[in-house]
């Protein structure tokens, strides 16, 4: 017998979880508590009896062999069970949505993964399985799923939660009934003891943060003490707030927070209890409650993450102007760097601040010569190293000020800015919504280990203690790194010291053997070990752009600048390699989630005009990795695809080789019209169908006969510039792409195809000899262009000409003629040819028969 139970105090998400449940497994018995939240029991009072509850008295437990458990992992919080009961002699099967604990069960079959409901799991299960539902189970599942994510503005939840309410709209769920349900308003009783809690409440100072604990007892048991709690933080404005309430013979506890640095789980699980790190609670029966009081006072700072302070916020150095420098060259600094401000600083100490709004102003009254000190602002808000983010916070809000300088004795030795807040509280909140699955420190090193060599892995380790000892921060970067969390192999190992390569590699040089290679006027080396591996170290450096499509400036700098120069937000990853925090992944761009969601994300917004071969290697990546660009990155490539058109045909000749090479042409020329990159060549985007069509017939000829002919003085597959030259040849604009035959080889095959377009004689051939007659000087790789591009009859007659042309034997030389009687010149050529048209027509076999061919041939002319 199957059994479907979940959690005692059943609020709506473990209703809908188990009426979800159901709807997979409809032979199960649906076995609900008797305790229940007071919303769920207001809606049971009308629609009870359109479930099919069984008591928990009335099951044969016995019977039991498979315990379907829903929004709950840990059989303590299920309620009674009989004493004899054993559930390892069971089977389990469990979806729950919290966050592992140390009792949870072993399952068998299920889902166990962060999400803001439980429900979101059964509806995906639902949705896989193409099991129908009512609206009224539509509008129950959106109960569940509304209240357990506070109408979806809870931290913990997740994508996987709004596409799930999209599912339940399409399936008729009222939004009418979902609001009257979901309303929290408190019963008289539940105010007295809102009242009560308020009353008694005493307010903890914890490294910088509030933490109310509130208690009181009742003779009775009463619902809601999760929603009393919730309106307790309200009400007291603190970080977090814990309620104690002795309920007869039980303690109820829960928590609720709404700060960042606080998770209630450790004083949660202590209690026998569990949630999320914000929401959470537990039940002790026959507890203490004074008892529970001290061990909550007492394991306060377990709570609590440290304070995130100026000095770990900060960027630095910083850069900085004096008084004196103008404001036209203040501008074209902050468009360099990207920054929108700039510390003001004279004799080492700071005097002002200059934005991008006072440049304005000042650009405004045509006053670009001035100096700063004219504009600059002069009441200065400053921190020092350890102000705490809370502080930080408050101070921006407070005064509407975008960055902060962190000074020591006057001095100016980081700034902290908005970016750098929203950063870390990103970052907080994304890490809020990893799973199992993330990769922390030791599963990386880990991913290391497993696609590098013996060899390397531990060139890495020496390299990250050698960067220790000389005190320079040391990071593998770049796709490697990105190729490690996707568990390929890549073997391009970049490394970027903060602070001065060269240094490193000549470090690692003295200590290791081997010799290093130069380049001081990049910051560059290349360090070729003793085994004879080399690996490239640079200083980290940002880049900038003069305009458009040109090639960037580039000058050293720290390594948020170096990532933020890069692509794409999966490219823009580093892993710290220094002894004290070897595997550490930097990630300040989200690279690691954009790899989940596989999506391609530029960095900013003007990315793809500094760089339109950006736009190609979005292409490159979608192909290799099966990823698709986010709305906003595709938008921005459409908007910045006319630059394309100022690169340089070299760059756009490489950009295309890799792009043919990598990927499936047909599809690389379908996303390139999607992307209007033909059309600014001026192919038409009406060719998109023919010149796909094509790029796949062309694929298939080589592949399926090609491959089968021998001497064919072509490679096993199209070249790139084939692919490249169709949508120019069904547009009719061959001329266009003469531009991009770079070398003499495309040259030659694009004048080549050019000639054989205009020839008129295909449908006219009828032997193998007729084609030599026109087809003689074109190579084979022409031929089988026009094969494929454009409508030539008998396309089998012209593969098996390329078969006979390339088994002709040469048995007649032009020795041979002068014997004959003939003077050189250019009859030999016309005579030769002629003999092998008779070769391939069949007429002529040998050296006897060639012979005899020319002396006739000679009598008639």
């Amino acid at each position: 017998m199957q059994i479907i139970t979940s959690h005692v105090n059943t609020d709506f998400d473990a209703l809908a979880s188990m009426i979800a449940a159901k709807k997979l497994y409809p032979d199960a018995q649906l076995i609900i508590s008797d305790k229940l939240e007071s919303r769920v029991q207001r809606f049971l009072n009308i629609y009870r009896d359109v479930f099919d509850f069984v008591p928990s008295a009335r099951i044969d437990w016995d019977q039991v062999t498979e315990m379907i458990i829903v929004d709950v992992a840990s059989l303590s919080r299920i309620g009674r069970l009989p004493d004899d009961f054993d559930v390892s002699k069971r089977k389990v099967i469990m979806y729950d949505h919290h966050q592992k604990g140390e009792q949870d069960l072993a399952y068998d079959e299920g889902t166990v993964e962060l999400t803001g409901a439980a429900v979101t799991l059964l509806l995906e299960e639902i949705q896989r399985k193409n099991v129908s539902i009512t609206s009224f189970e539509a509008s129950l599942f959106g109960l569940g799923l509304y209240t357990d994510t506070g109408n979806f503005t809870y931290a913990n939840t997740t994508v996987r939660d709004m596409k799930a309410a999209a599912y339940l709209l399409e399936q008729g769920m009222s939004l009418e009934m979902v609001g009257s349900f979901a309303e929290e308003s408190l019963t008289s009783d539940q105010q007295d003891l809102l009242d009560e809690l308020l009353t008694h409440t005493e307010i903890h100072e914890v490294d910088g943060l509030e933490i109310a604990v509130s208690t009181h007892e009742l003779d009775s048991f009463l619902n809601g003490l999760a929603l009393i709690t919730t309106k307790v933080l309200g009400v007291k404005g603190t970080d977090a707030v814990i309620t104690v309430v002795k309920m007869k013979n039980t303690v109820c506890v829960v928590g609720r927070a709404n700060s960042e640095r606080i998770t209630l789980q450790p004083i949660l699980k202590k209690l026998g209890g569990g949630g999320h790190k914000h929401a959470g609670s537990a039940t002790v029966k026959k507890g203490d409650k004074d008892a529970i009081l001290e061990e909550i006072n007492n394991s306060m700072s377990t709570m609590l993450r440290p304070a995130i302070t100026a000095k770990e916020l900060m960027t630095s150095p910083v850069k900085t102007l004096t008084p004196d420098t103008t404001i036209e060259e203040a501008g074209h600094r902050m468009y360099r760097y990207g920054h929108s401000g700039y510390p003001v600083v004279e004799n080492n100490k700071l005097v002002g601040l200059i934005t991008r709004r006072d440049l304005d102003k000042a650009n405004h009254h045509g006053l670009g010569h001035a100096p700063v000190k004219a504009y600059m602002t002069t009441k200065i808000y400053s921190i020092g190293p350890d102000a705490s983010l809370e502080e930080i916070q408050e101070l921006v809000i407070e005064h509407n000020i975008g960055r902060l300088p962190v000074l020591v004795d006057g001095e100016i030795v980081g700034i902290v800015t908005r970016s750098n807040i929203i950063e870390v509280l990103y970052s907080d909140m994304t890490a809020d919504k990893q799973t199992e699955n993330t990769s922390p420190t030791a599963e990386l090193i880990e991913k290391m280990d497993k696609h590098m060599s013996e060899e390397v892995s531990q060139l890495l380790k020496d390299i990250g203690e050698t960067a220790s000892r000389i005190h320079t921060p040391a990071y593998l970067i770049g796709g490697i790194v990105r190729d490690i969390l996707l568990d390929k192999p890549n073997y391009d190992i970049d490394i970027v010291a903060e602070g001065n390569g060269i240094e490193l590699a000549n470090s690692m040089m003295e200590t290791h053997g081997g010799e290093v290679v130069e380049h001081e006027s990049f910051g560059t080396a290349t360090w070729n070990t003793p085994s004879g591996l080399s690996i490239d170290m640079v200083s980290s450096r940002l880049e900038y752009y003069e305009q458009p499509a040109a090639l960037p400036e580039v000058e050293i700098s720290i390594l948020e600048d170096d990532l933020q120069r890069r692509d794409f937000t999966i490219n823009a990853m580093a892993i710290r390699l220094n002894t004290e925090a070897f595997g550490e992944l930097i990630d300040p761009f989200g690279g690691q989630e954009d790899l989940r969601q596989k999506k391609i994300k530029i960095l900013h917004n003007i990315s793809f005009i500094e760089d339109p071969t950006r736009i190609f290697r979005a292409v490159r990546f979608e192909e290799r990795f099966g990823f698709s660009m986010d709305e906003q990155t595709e938008k921005l490539a459409l908007e910045s695809i006319d630059k394309v058109i100022h690169l340089s045909p070299q760059r756009i000749n490489e950009e295309m080789i890799r792009l043919f090479t990598e990927g499936r042409p047909q599809e690389v020329i379908r996303r390139l019209f999607e992307l209007k990159v033909w059309q600014q060549f001026g192919v038409n985007e009406k060719q998109l169908g023919a010149a796909v069509m094509a790029a796949s017939t062309l694929e298939k000829l080589y592949n399926e006969q090609v491959r089968q002919i021998a001497n064919l003085k072509i490679g096993e597959k199209p070249s790139w510039f084939n692919y490249f030259l169709l949508p120019f040849y069904c547009n009719d604009s061959l001329y266009a792409a003469e531009k991009f035959t770079l070398r003499k080889n495309r040259r030659k095959l694009l004048e080549e195809i050019t000639a054989l377009q205009r020839h008129d004689q295909w449908n006219a051939a009828e032997q193998p000899g007729d084609y030599h007659l026109f087809l003689h000087d074109f190579s084979d790789e022409a031929i089988l262009f026009i094969l494929v591009a454009d409508e030539v009859a008998h396309p089998e007659s012209i593969i098996d000409y390329l078969y006979e042309r390339n088994q002709l034997q040469n048995l007649l030389s032009g020795g041979d003629l002068m014997k004959a009687g003939l003077k050189p010149g250019p009859a030999f050529a016309k005579i030769l040819l002629l003999l092998e048209v008779s070769q391939l027509n069949g007429d002529i076999a040998s050296k006897d028969d060639a012979l005899k061919w020319l002396e006739e041939y000679l009598c008639k002319n």
